[in-house]
């Protein structure tokens, strides 16, 4: 299963977009038993303006906020696992205050913000999940309000430049989509880069893996070209260097670490075309890597 590659993927995703804006914690360990939240934010101070510049993403974290991101449709079991931990920590926090002899500030608990492409309307209705539409539009759905929990069907969402960064984390069509958008971002936006880094970093992970579902493969031919035109573009520049690293990342994805010997034949595979050398890091065994590579030189 590839779950966990894209848990790993959107754990990362959303920490690099946040942490300019306050304190991000991944898989935070909850007090019941060994539980996670995937990601909670604490904003550096009330309503940054800054974070803006994210969009919808932005205005969820203008507050506290967890964020737990799936990669398919949300379950019943799922949501009620989310709010299971959600509540825990509402625990954690209100034995925190009557140690320190407060009280809780209801309203700077984090608000749980559930991530999902796709939910069924079934699913909403059990919930009494319901669209604010006014205050927020279309895709977001409320739990009652004591719940403090949200309901992001990310494939709802309008496709505008607002909203971006949520539907990245959606699937099919709808990631494509927004990839394509974050390409043709102006190169100085701050997340620009970061994202596509993270991106270049998940290829190279789906590429070795067995495992694959359709949608797997149909990304890694969305983010192939991508890769590409990146090392060609730092050839072009004479950047050497961020090549070398993410050669490096694809041989350690491939074969766990990367030894002396792997790390010697490095600048051999830089002299190979971009796609030539993937297919050989990708087809070839540890020990016929390096006499393929030896041989040619």
């Amino acid at each position: 299963m590839t779950r966990f590659v894209y848990d790993q993927f959107a754990k990362q995703y959303l920490t690099e977009l946040l942490s300019p804006f306050g304190e991000v914690e991944a898989s935070r360990a909850i007090a019941a038993e060994v539980r996670e939240v995937d990601v909670i934010f604490s904003p550096a101070s009330d309503h940054p303006p800054e974070v803006a510049i994210l969009g919808l993403l932005g205005r969820l974290a203008t507050t506290a906020a967890i964020f737990e991101p799936f990669r398919n449709a949300v379950q019943p079991g799922e949501i009620r696992s989310c709010l299971s931990k959600l509540f825990e920590l509402y625990n954690e926090f209100d034995r925190q205050a009557n140690r320190e002899n407060t009280r809780l500030n209801e309203a700077q608990l984090p608000h749980l913000w559930i991530l999902s492409p796709t939910v069924s309307q079934a699913v909403l209705s059990g919930f009494k999940a319901e669209l604010d539409v006014e205050n927020w539009g279309e895709g977001i759905y409320f739990l009652g309000k004591s719940f403090k929990t949200g309901i992001v069907v990310i494939h709802q969402l309008p496709k505008t430049p607002e909203t971006l960064w949520l539907r990245m984390l959606g699937k099919g069509k709808v990631q494509k989509q927004a990839i394509t958008e974050l390409r043709e971002l102006p190169e100085d936006n701050p997340f620009r880069v970061q994202t596509l880094e993270l991106l270049y970093n998940l290829l190279t992970i789906l590429e070795v893996r067995q495992d694959l579902e359709t949608e797997d493969q149909s990304l890694i031919m969305e983010l192939s070209p991508l890769y590409l035109e990146r090392l060609e573009n730092a050839n072009q520049r004479g950047i050497q260097q961020g090549e070398r690293l993410m050669v490096e990342k694809m041989l350690k994805a491939k074969f766990g670490e990367v030894d002396g010997e792997l790390s010697a034949i490095i600048d051999a595979l830089l002299l190979i075309p971009p796609l030539d050398m993937m297919e050989l890091i990708y087809q070839l065994s540890w020990e016929q890597l390096l006499a393929r590579v030896r041989n040619e030189n």
